[in-house]
């Protein structure tokens, strides 16, 4: 783990402070290239550079009115996030905030530092994306989210303001700085939501994509902190390197499972679990190598949260699901006794849905999961844990276990490069208009058949020039029908 050099007044010595402009300086900081809907994101030494992130720190004490209060700092394995870790905390203890430095977390640690320690915080991490880019992720006390709708943009206009200032003028009393580490009290933490102890032994490979699930995983389903549980983790790429040397974490494309399903039948593991780089994300995969839908893992963890909650005297818990999700999800709810509330698709927009509907638990298609007794925030590691204690109490191969949540037959999401997105989705419009085919535009255009034989999404993309399509049906037969009729139309 990183360390930090104090100097003679006991504060940690930081790199650099930013430079004043001189009156032949014309430059202009234009901070909406790397400011997201709800993250900041960019290249590093271009869209985001230390300069830049120690004005974010000092932009986000201001505009949460956080002086005197305490900061939580960390982030991912990739080579800049220590140098952004110090000039975010130099930023914000400059405006009079006491920061706590957490060195390397997952974000999934981050959200559980905000919500136990009921501090706001920030971590530096692009996720999925290539070893070029870093980012930074922003919650308030509590772990909840902010967006462009809760303050992003007022840091952003700020952090712009002092960058074309020059400097970040004192508030005060400056900051203190000093060091904390979170990985032993969040991986207690999880162990007390999820009893694996009394679990069958189960054989589990982990990838974790050299990104932070190789510190987490050892330390919630090892033994390096806590005592050992009856799993025999089997770890593929677990060096943390932000330069993805084995392949990119983002295992939303099906080519970054290969190495985990193979190793998953070469080994005869039970189950192989994989993370994205920041490990907030869990994909799963049976024992035959095969993938378990992220709408199964819903289902499954839906299906322990309701009977928990009920137990504990709730009626009828809320369980949150988007839109992309299989229908074999509000079905099962339902049947269990819950309450489905059906979403549009986005993890910042979710967590403030679970809050405002008071729901135990959320999922996605995108394998985002999400639950009230982790502040409404989504953690990865969290929802694997449910996977292998469904799986450890009873005695069937995980395949079986999966199929009973998989009852439809799902297309996956297929990208189509369309300029004119509107008219394509038009013509689909009036291709289906004839049919018994109710459409909901809560996110995109659905077409819902009324017979319930299928149903399917378009949705454009915001960023790029992509129609996505989604499509689910009763068998396999009807599911290649419809898809293929919808990307004839679509395609042109």
């Amino acid at each position: 783990m990183s360390t930090y050099a104090a100097g003679p007044d006991g504060r940690l010595q930081l790199p650099r402070k930013i430079g004043a402009v001189t009156s032949d300086q014309t430059k202009t900081f234009d901070l909406s290239a790397s400011f997201k809907a709800y993250d900041v994101r960019g290249i590093v030494g271009e869209s985001i550079t230390a300069e830049i992130v120690e004005a974010v720190g000092a932009a986000f004490v201001d505009v949460l009115d956080l002086a005197g209060q305490t900061v939580l700092v960390g982030g991912d394995m990739r080579p800049s996030s220590p140098e952004f870790s110090r000039a975010f905390a130099n930023g914000a203890a400059t405006r009079g905030a006491n920061v706590q430095l957490l060195d390397l977390i997952s974000t999934d640690e981050l959200y559980y530092a905000c919500g136990a320690l009921n501090a706001a915080g920030a971590t530096f991490t692009a996720s999925h994306n290539p070893a070029e880019y870093n980012g930074i992720k922003m919650a308030k006390a509590g772990a909840v989210p902010i967006s462009s709708e809760t303050g992003l943009k007022e840091i952003q206009a700020l952090a712009e303001e002092y960058l074309n200032a020059g400097t970040i003028p004192a508030n005060g009393t400056r900051g203190l700085i000093s060091v904390r580490d979170v990985l032993k009290d969040y991986s207690e933490y999880l162990r007390s939501l999820v009893d694996l102890s009394g679990s069958r032994p189960l054989k589990v490979v982990v990838d974790a994509g050299n990104g932070m699930a190789g510190m987490t995983t050892p330390a919630v389903l090892g033994d390096t902190l806590l005592p050992k549980l009856p799993l025999e983790i089997i770890p593929l790429y677990f060096e943390l390197d932000g330069s993805f040397p084995n392949h990119p974490a983002n295992p939303l494309e099906p080519e970054n499972l290969r190495d985990l399903q193979a190793a998953v039948v070469e080994h005869g593991a039970d189950i192989g679990l994989a993370f994205d780089g920041d490990a907030d994300r869990c994909f799963v995969i049976d024992e035959k190598g095969e993938p378990v839908s992220p709408s199964a893992v819903t289902g499954m963890v839906a299906r322990r949260e309701i009977a928990r909650a009920k137990a504990n005297g709730e009626e009828t818990p809320t369980i949150i699901h988007n839109l992309l999700t299989s229908r074999a999800v509000p079905e099962l709810v339902v049947n269990d006794g819950g309450r489905a509330f059906r979403t549009r698709v986005g993890h910042s927009f979710i967590k403030a849905v679970m809050a405002a509907e008071g729901a135990i638990f959320g999922g996605e298609h995108s394998a985002h999961f999400y639950f009230r007794d982790f502040w409404n925030a989504d953690t990865g590691m969290l929802a694997a844990m449910h996977v292998l204690a469904a799986l450890g109490e009873q005695d069937g191969p995980l395949s079986e276990l999966g199929r009973e949540y998989e009852p439809y037959k799902s297309s996956g999401e297929i990208n189509s490069e369309i300029e004119d997105k509107a008219a394509a989705v038009e013509r689909v419009r009036v291709d289906f208009y004839d049919e018994d085919v109710e459409v909901d535009y809560l996110d995109g255009s659905t077409f819902i058949a009324a017979d319930g034989s299928y149903w399917f999404n378009l949705r454009p993309s915001n960023t790029e020039p992509f129609l996505r399509l989604n499509v689910e049906a009763t068998d396999k037969e009807t599911m290649e029908r419809v898809r293929d009729r919808v990307l004839a139309l679509v395609r042109g």
